[in-house]
């Protein structure tokens, strides 16, 4: 049984036993790019600076803007097509020589990938890769089979970098054991659950309508389930997030009222007006929107997949993802029962405090020090 790293004690001053630079990969694509700035967030007050090198596509005007406000964090971006994208390989094979002239060049303290391939490069200093999500599980829960022959050069490369990293984290227990059975055993691996800064997200007055965000095209959100039910709902429902489809073509949105993607400013006014927050995923190993939705308090319905219940068992009222019959009979219950809602409300913002900025930071900073070999400063 794996257990998530716990949080210690305090102290707000910057720790000699803290890493003093970490080379860290993100994309601005999903939920890794708000995980990533929120932990650099947390390293902020230890003295940690990140050299943090973007791949995937170039970054949005608001994520620029989000990276300069981070005094500790310096931007090395580039395009590189990303492992889990469509014969990727030439283009994973040259980011991985620009990483490594990036170690050369910086020297930093440890490396720190949120992906797999590319833990197998010949890194001078320790390495982590983070499994927040991968191909092989995301086809077994969308597609509900096996992946492909065709996707074997992808396992056989991902099991390579998990193979080679110094240690393997991940955001959820569910997520973990995805890995291990996919890959390798990887006994010795890590759950440490993410986090979002409880100041950005607050509770507000609530309004009569159910938000969803997330990409709208994405088989994995499920988005479509709510969509497909909006006509038959007793509440407007609004949906933030992109409706195009990387390859071309658009998600159908009739129903709903689209809000189209919005900078995280714009987003927290959204979850702090918001009584209902659905998100029927069929894979989710964390869902960072759930508990943004969770601190804003938000009543949670959820896909009922091993991952979300993990997280919010008891806190949330859990759908089949393939029963769209289901979602609509339970929306309708809830959207006419005041009590429900209210109790719902209270119970995902309690369990929302148990994933603070404080413990994430804290989880990553004992992993950095088994790997600098040094004791784990104190956290408030």
């Amino acid at each position: 049984m794996n257990n998530a790293v716990p949080t210690t004690g305090a102290s707000e001053h910057a720790p000699p036993n803290a890493p003093g630079l970490i080379l860290m990969t993100a994309d601005p694509i999903g939920g890794v790019w708000n995980y990533a700035l929120e932990l650099s967030r947390g390293l902020a007050p230890h003295g940690v600076r990140i050299a943090l090198a973007t791949m995937g596509r170039p970054l949005s005007p608001g994520q620029r803007r989000e990276v300069a406000d981070e005094a500790n964090v310096t931007l090395f971006e580039s395009g590189y097509r990303l492992e889990w994208m469509d014969d990727p390989w030439a283009d994973v094979e040259m980011s991985g020589d620009w990483l490594l002239s990036l170690e050369a060049e910086l020297k930093p303290d440890l490396v720190h990938l949120n992906g797999y391939v590319h833990a197998a490069l010949p890194w001078r200093t320790p390495c982590l890769v983070v499994a927040h999500s991968c191909v092989l599980s995301w086809w077994e829960a969308v597609r509900g089979e096996q992946a492909p022959q065709r996707l074997e050069g992808y396992r056989v490369r991902v099991a390579r970098g998990l193979a080679a990293a110094d240690l393997v984290a991940a955001p959820s227990s569910a997520m973990l054991e995805c890995i291990r059975r996919l890959y390798l055993p990887l006994p010795d691996a890590q759950v440490v659950y993410n986090a979002r800064g409880r100041t950005r997200f607050r509770p507000g007055r609530k309004e009569d309508f159910i938000l969803s965000v997330g990409r709208v095209w994405d088989e994995a959100k499920n988005i479509g389930a709510l969509v497909r039910n909006a006509y038959d709902l007793p509440w407007p429902v609004y949906v933030a997030g992109e409706i195009n489809q990387p390859g071309g073509g658009a998600a159908n949105v009739d129903g709903v009222n689209r809000l189209g993607f919005l900078e995280p400013e714009s987003l927290a006014l959204w979850y702090t007006a918001a009584a209902i927050y659905v998100l029927p995923a069929r894979y989710e190993p964390f869902g960072l929107t759930i508990l943004e939705a969770a601190l804003s308090g938000c009543a949670l319905v959820l896909g009922d997949i091993p991952s979300l219940r993990e997280l919010w068992d008891g806190a949330a009222l859990f759908v089949d993802p393939e029963s769209a019959l289901e979602l609509q009979k339970q929306l309708c219950a809830l959207c006419a029962d005041r009590n429900r809602q209210a109790s719902l409300r209270e119970k995902a913002l309690e369990r929302s405090r148990s994933f603070s900025a404080a413990r994430m930071t804290a989880g990553y900073l004992a992993l950095y020090a088994r790997l600098c070999g040094t004791t784990p400063p104190e956290v408030r």
